[in-house]
């Protein structure tokens, strides 16, 4: 009895491996035209406006997606009027207004530069110079620190440099690294 339960567990096992890809594979389908809609035009030229159009529009309802993307129903009412709008013969900067004026200022991925805009298009570039401004500030302060450091507070670091640098040196003399031992403003002796 014991052996018959590890089979179970393994067949439920085997089992699953096969049904899980064959479930995904059967709902792959779905996804993949969840938001494609077939728009038929007479001329390549209006179904390339179109393409742009909705590209160029922004979905009200997902607010980051643009009508291309969206599958909101007002994305694809959107779609539908772009696309009768085009048949009629409308141009692109009239299908635009027609939207701008209906939805306002935020349908457009590319709002046009005016006084309730001007702060969409001038923030990036304040924030990048305050940014900018920042590091120099930054970089300014820390180099006047370190000029403005005493000499006796250099770290202990490269006073060991200086010291074996000497101690290596064939040319130099005993009398001048005694010196410096005792000139050495900490009192740090060897």
């Amino acid at each position: 009895m014991m052996r018959s339960q590890p089979r179970q567990h393994h067949s439920i096992f085997s089992t699953l491996l096969v049904l899980v890809p064959l479930l995904l594979a059967l709902l792959l389908p779905y996804s993949a035209s969840a938001v494609i809609e077939a728009v038929q035009f007479e001329d390549p030229a209006t179904e390339q406006r179109y393409r742009d159009l909705i590209a160029e529009l922004r979905c009200l309802v997902c607010q980051n997606q643009n009508l291309a993307d969206s599958d909101a129903d007002l994305a694809k009412d959107l779609r539908e009027k772009t696309a009768e709008m085009l048949r009629d013969g409308r141009s692109d900067a009239e299908i635009l207004s027609y939207m701008q004026e209906r939805y306002g200022d935020f349908v457009l991925y590319r709002p046009p530069l005016s006084g309730s805009t001007l702060a969409l298009w001038i923030a990036p570039l304040v924030m990048l110079l305050a940014a900018l401004i920042g590091v120099l500030l930054t970089i300014k302060r820390r180099q006047a620190a370190e000029l403005l450091r005493p000499a006796h507070q250099q770290n202990d670091k490269q006073r060991v440099q200086v010291r074996n640098l000497l101690k290596t040196a064939p040319d130099l003399n005993s009398q001048s690294t005694a010196g410096l031992q005792k000139s050495d403003p900490k009192g740090d002796s060897e």
